[in-house]
C-alpha cells in the first residue's frame, strides 16, 4: 500500500524553495512517495502489441523497461548510456554494435543479454508469419529493415545488420525504452533454454509458443498479477497493482545506475477520480489531454499547469470496409467536418505553441510534421478543401458513393470531454448533409474495434492511439497507413503509399522527402483513409513542491524521467 500524505494544499508553500532542491535537500526533506496520473489504462506490461500501444504501458514503464534510448521532451531518441554503448560499424550496409553494460541485471537476478534484442527484433519485424503474423506487433517500423542480429545466447554483445539499401534513418529509436522485454521470461514460458536459438533457426513451432506468450502473457489485471513475469531492468520495478492502491512502482535494488530520487511512484491510470485523489494528497503529477477530464485541472489548488501542443496529431481514422468502403463515402464525411472550427474551439495550445512550431492551426499532412521545412509546401496539396464544413461537397461525394445518407459510429476511449465535444460538433454539422455521426465511445474502447467492424471511425491521436503519442520522427503516424501494420486499424492498403513510406524511412534528402510526401498526400487526400485535425494539446499539472518534472508531449509522457522526480515537504 502506498504512503498517504497530507493534502497537497498544505504542501503549497514548498514551491518557494525552488533553487537546486535536488542537489542540496536532505533525505528527510523528501516525501517518499509520488502520485502520477495519465489519461490511459494500464492493462499490459508489453507496450509493443497493438492493444499495448493503445494502452498506457509506455507512459507507466519507461523507467522500468529501459533500453538503449528514450524519447525526450523534444520528441527525439536520446541515448541511455546506463544500458550500454552503441556504435556504428563502418561499411556500405548499416551495421550497429550494441554492448550491454556488464552490470545490467534484471530485478530477478537474470542478466540483461543480447537475447532481449533478438526477441524485440523477432516480435517487431513481421518476419514470422504463417497465415497471419505470429506476433501481434503494433508496428514493424525499422525492425523490418534489419536483416539479421548476431548474438550468442547470454552474451552482452549484439551486432545488428540492416538489409542493403535499408539504412533506417530513425535507428537510434530502436531497442529503446519499453521495446526490450525480458527474453528469459519468454523462454521460460515457451519451455526452451533461450529465445535466440529457435528464432535464428526460424523454428516456427517454438517461435509460435514464444509469440503466444509475447502477445498475451504480460497482461496486467489489477489485483491479480504474477510478479515473476515482470522483472525490471530499470530504476523502478512493479511492487503491486490493485484498483484501490494503484500501480505501485518502487526502487529497484538491482539497478546499477544512479538510484531514483524518490523511493516510490504510484501510477493512477484513466478512470481515477482526480478530484478526490488530488484533495487527499495522492496526486502530484497529472499528464492528460487538454480539456479531456471532467475536472478542470487548472483550478486545483496547490498545482501548476502547463499546456502545450503534442507531437501527436488528433485525427479521425476511417474504416475501409462497411459503410465507408467507398473512398467517396469517406470524403463525404471529411467534407462535412469543420476542421478549422474544431481547432479554434478545442485545439488551441498554450503560450508554448508558437515557439514550438506546433499547434498553430489544422494539420494538413499525414506524412510530414508541421514543424519541418517541407511541411508548408506539402500542406498546399489539400488547398482550401476540408477546412470548413462543405455541405455541397459532402452531397456530391455521397451521390458518387451511391448513397443519400450515412450513419458513422465514431469510437474513442471515454470518458473524454474534449473528444465528446468534437464528436458532438461533427454530428451537428454533418447532419445537414444527411450524415449521422454517433458517439460510440466506451471506457474499454481500443482502436482494434475499427478492424473488427464495431465502429466506422476512430477519434484519437497519431496511430489512432487514445493517450499520448507522437515523436519528432513521426514514424507511428506514417506506418499506421502501411499495409499490414498492426496500428493500421482501418485496413487501408495502397501499394504506392507503402513504397513512399518505405522510401521516407531511409532518406534524409530534403528534396526527395518533399517530392515523396507531396505525391503521397495527393493520393491520401483522394483515398481519405484518415482526416488529420490538429496537434493534440496536452496538459501537465504538477503539485507545488515537486522538482524536476519536465513535460514531455510525446508518446513517452511526463514519466520519461520519473526517477529524477522529488517532492519536498
Amino acid at each position: 500500500m502506498h504512503v498517504k500524505r497530507r493534502s497537497i494544499a498544505a504542501l503549497a508553500v514548498a514551491g518557494l524553495a525552488a533553487v537546486s532542491i535536488t542537489a542540496c535537500s536532505s533525505p528527510e526533506d523528501k516525501v517518499p512517495s509520488i502520485g502520477y496520473s495519465f489519461d490511459n489504462v494500464v492493462n499490459t506490461y508489453n507496450a509493443r502489441t497493438v492493444d499495448g500501444a493503445a494502452s498506457g504501458a509506455r507512459q507507466a514503464f519507461t523507467r522500468v523497461q529501459v533500453g538503449f534510448s528514450y524519447l525526450g521532451p523534444e520528441g527525439d531518441a536520446l541515448s541511455d548510456n546506463d544500458i550500454g554503448t552503441v556504435s556504428v560499424v563502418p561499411g556500405d550496409v548499416l551495421t550497429v554494435q550494441y554492448s550491454i553494460a556488464p552490470a545490467a541485471t534484471y530485478s530477478d537476478g537474470a542478466p540483461m543479454a543480447c537475447d532481449d534484442l533478438v526477441l524485440a527484433w523477432a516480435a517487431n519485424s513481421g518476419r514470422f508469419a504463417t497465415d497471419r503474423p505470429m506476433f501481434d506487433a503494433a508496428s514493424t517500423a525499422g525492425y523490418s529493415d534489419i536483416q539479421r542480429i548476431d548474438c550468442v545466447p547470454g552474451s552482452k554483445e549484439a551486432t545488428v545488420v540492416y538489409a542493403p539499401g535499408r539504412s533506417y534513418q530513425n535507428w537510434r529509436a530502436l531497442f529503446g525504452a519499453t521495446d526490450l522485454l525480458p527474453a528469459h521470461v519468454a523462454a521460460r514460458a515457451a519451455g526452451v533454454p533461450n529465445v535466440v536459438d529457435p528464432i535464428l533457426a526460424e523454428d516456427d513451432d517454438v517461435v509460435s509458443r514464444i509469440a503466444e506468450f509475447w502477445n498475451t502473457g504480460w497482461t496486467l489485471t489489477p489485483g491479480s498479477i504474477d510478479l515473476s513475469l515482470l522483472p525490471s531492468a530499470g530504476p523502478y520495478r512493479i511492487e503491486s497493482y490493485t484498483a484501490e492502491d494503484g500501480l505501485v512502482l518502487v526502487s529497484n535494488d538491482a539497478w546499477w545506475g544512479v538510484p531514483p530520487q524518490t523511493e516510490q511512484v504510484v501510477v493512477w491510470p484513466k478512470g481515477t477520480d482526480l478530484a478526490a485523489k488530488s484533495a487527499d494528497g495522492s496526486l502530484d503529477v497529472i499528464d492528460h489531454g487538454a480539456g479531456a477530464g471532467a475536472v478542470d485541472l487548472g483550478t486545483i489548488e496547490g498545482f501548476t499547469t502547463t499546456e502545450e501542443p503534442s507531437r501527436g496529431v488528433e485525427q479521425l481514422t476511417f474504416a475501409t470496409q462497411g459503410v465507408l468502403a467507398d473512398a467517396s463515402a469517406r470524403r463525404a464525411v471529411a467534407a462535412c467536418i469543420p476542421r478549422s472550427d474544431l481547432f479554434d474551439t478545442l485545439g488551441h495550445p498554450g503560450v508554448e505553441a508558437a515557439s514550438a512550431g506546433l499547434g498553430s492551426g489544422v494539420v494538413d499532412s499525414r506524412l510530414i510534421r508541421p514543424d519541418t521545412l517541407e511541411y508548408p509546401s506539402v500542406a498546399t496539396v489539400v488547398g482550401d478543401r476540408y477546412q470548413r464544413s462543405d455541405l455541397d461537397q459532402a452531397g456530391r461525394e455521397l451521390a458518387a458513393a451511391g448513397e443519400n445518407a450515412l450513419t458513422v459510429r465514431v469510437g474513442y476511449r471515454g470518458p473524454d470531454a474534449r473528444r465528446a465535444q468534437e464528436v458532438s460538433r461533427m454530428a451537428t454539422d454533418c447532419a445537414a448533409a444527411g450524415i449521422t455521426v454517433q458517439d460510440a465511445s466506451s471506457p474499454d474502447f481500443t482502436p482494434s474495434a475499427l478492424r473488427a467492424g464495431a465502429v466506422d471511425a476512430v477519434l484519437g491521436s497519431s496511430g489512432s492511439l487514445p493517450g499520448p503519442s507522437g515523436s519528432a520522427a513521426g514514424v507511428t503516424a506514417r506506418y499506421s497507413l502501411r499495409t499490414g501494420i498492426g496500428l493500421n486499424v482501418g485496413g487501408y492498403s495502397n501499394g504506392r503509399i507503402d513504397s513512399i513510406i518505405d522510401q521516407l524511412a531511409v532518406t534524409d534528402d530534403p528534396e526527395r522527402i518533399l517530392a515523396l510526401a507531396t505525391e503521397g498526400e495527393n493520393i491520401l487526400w483522394n483515398d481519405m483513409p484518415s482526416l488529420p485535425l490538429y496537434n493534440e494539446p496536452r496538459t501537465t499539472v504538477v503539485s507545488d513542491g515537486m522538482q524536476d518534472v519536465v513535460p514531455n508531449p510525446t508518446a513517452a509522457g511526463a514519466g520519461w524521467n520519473m526517477d529524477r522526480w522529488v517532492l519536498l515537504r
